[in-house]
C-alpha cells in the first residue's frame, strides 16, 4: 500500500492537466472530447483552438482539483491510453476518458468478484453478502462494489472485516462519501483497499451517475453475483453489463414472494448461475478456499456457540435456544468466528464448524 499511496500524490503532467481542463469545459462530454482530441492531435490544442476563450478558467480548475483531490484523499487521474490505465475498462463500449483510484490500484491484478445488490436489502442478504465477501477475500480474492447500503456495505465490510482487499466504485467524485453515513467506510477503502470512479473530484451525484458506475463495476469484475435486486435495480444493470462482457453472472435465489428477489429470481430462471454455497462463487472466480486449523474461541458467548455446534449444523435460532444467548450476542459471537474462518454461516441459515 505504501508504495501505491506515494505513487497516488505524485503532481500530473501539462498533458494530464489539460486532458482534464478540456473534460471540464461546459459541455464537452467523453463523445465531444474524443472528437475534438482525435481533431486536434491532443487536449491542449483542442483547448487553444477551440475553447480558448474558457482555457485559462478550465486549466485553474483542473489544477485546484488534482490538487484537493491529492490532499484529500491521495487520489490520482489515469487518462484513457495510459500505461497504468486499468485494462479492464477497456472491454467496455464506452470506457471512462478519465477515471480517478485512491488506494491500491494492484488489487485489480487479483481474482475480483463484484457483489451488488438491493440498498433495502434484508438481514439474510447482507448476512449472504458478507458471508460470500469473507470467503473471497480470506481466498486470495478481491471484493469489487457500489459502496451504497445494504447489500454493497455489506460485502465492502465482510472483506474489510476478514483482512481483505475490496475496490469502491463510486457514483460521486471520488472525495466525497455517499451515502454520508458510509464516510468512515470510504476512508477505511482508501486506505486498506482503492477507490474507483469516473466522475472528477468535488462531483456530486447526477440522475445518471450511478446506472454509469454500474459499468464500471461489472467491467472490473471477474465474476458479478447479485445478492437481492427487485425489479429497475442498479445490480440489474450491472448483471445486463456483465452479460454483454460475457461475465459469469451468479444469482443467490431469494423467496419467490419477497419484491427485494423478484429481479434477481428473474435472472436466474432466465439462464444466470444458481449460487447455492459459498463455494460456488469460489469456483466461478478460481478461487481456493482459504484453509484455517479449527479453532476456539476466545470470549464466553464465542466459546458457547462453538460448544454447540460440535454435534453438528445449526440455525441461528438453534444456537440462541441452546446456548441461552440473546439474539443479538448470539449473531455477534457467530459473526466474530465467522470472520476468523473458524465457522461457516451457509446460504441457507446454517452454521457449521469450518
Amino acid at each position: 500500500m505504501s508504495s501505491s499511496n506515494s505513487a497516488s500524490r505524485t503532481s500530473s503532467s501539462p498533458d494530464e492537466r489539460d486532458a482534464l481542463a478540456l473534460a471540464l469545459v461546459e459541455n464537452v462530454g467523453a463523445v465531444e472530447w474524443r472528437r475534438q482530441v482525435a481533431a486536434f492531435g491532443s487536449a491542449t490544442n483542442a483547448l487553444d483552438a477551440t475553447f480558448a476563450g474558457d482555457a485559462a478558467r478550465a486549466r485553474a480548475d483542473a489544477d485546484a482539483r488534482l490538487a484537493d483531490a491529492s490532499r484529500s484523499i491521495g487520489a490520482r487521474m489515469l487518462l484513457e491510453g495510459g500505461a497504468s490505465y486499468p485494462a479492464r475498462l477497456l472491454d467496455l463500449a464506452r470506457p471512462p476518458v478519465i477515471v480517478w483510484l485512491a488506494g491500491d490500484a494492484s488489487l485489480l491484478d487479483i481474482p475480483t468478484v463484484a457483489i451488488v445488490g438491493t440498498r433495502n436489502a434484508t438481514a439474510y442478504g447482507e448476512r449472504v453478502a458478507r458471508s460470500i465477501a469473507s470467503a473471497v477475500a480470506r481466498a486470495g480474492g478481491c471484493v469489487v462494489s457500489g459502496m451504497a447500503r445494504g447489500i454493497d456495505a455489506a460485502a465492502h465490510r465482510g472483506a474489510l472485516d476478514a483482512g481483505g482487499a475490496t475496490v469502491a466504485v463510486l457514483g460521486t467524485g471520488i472525495d466525497i462519501a455517499y451515502p454520508r453515513q458510509h464516510a468512515r467506510l470510504h476512508r477505511e477503502i482508501a486506505e486498506k483497499g482503492l477507490l474507483v470512479s469516473e466522475l472528477h473530484p468535488g462531483d456530486r451525484a447526477h440522475g445518471g451517475s450511478f446506472p454509469e458506475r454500474n459499468r464500471i463495476i461489472a467491467a472490473l469484475a471477474r465474476v458479478i453475483i447479485v445478492v437481492e435486486a427487485p425489479f429497475k435495480s442498479g445490480a440489474l444493470r450491472t448483471a445486463d453489463h456483465a452479460m454483454e462482457l460475457d461475465r459469469p453472472l451468479g444469482i443467490v435465489p431469494g423467496p419467490i414472494d419477497l419484491p427485494h428477489c423478484a429481479g434477481s429470481n428473474r435472472y436466474m430462471r432466465d439462464g444466470a448461475i444458481v449460487i447455492a454455497d459459498v463455494a460456488d462463487v469460489l469456483q466461478l472466480a478460481g478461487l481456493t478456499p482459504a484453509v484455517h486449523a479449527p479453532t476456539g474461541a476466545s470470549t464466553p458467548a464465542e466459546r458457547a456457540v462453538w460448544d454447540a455446534l460440535g454435534k453438528g449444523g445449526r440455525s441461528l435460532d438453534d444456537l440462541c435456544s441452546l446456548t441461552g444467548l440473546p439474539a443479538g450476542e448470539c449473531l455477534a459471537a457467530v459473526t466474530t468466528l465467522e470472520l476468523s474462518g473458524a465457522i461457516d454461516c451457509g446460504l441457507t441459515g446454517e452454521v457449521t464448524r469450518r
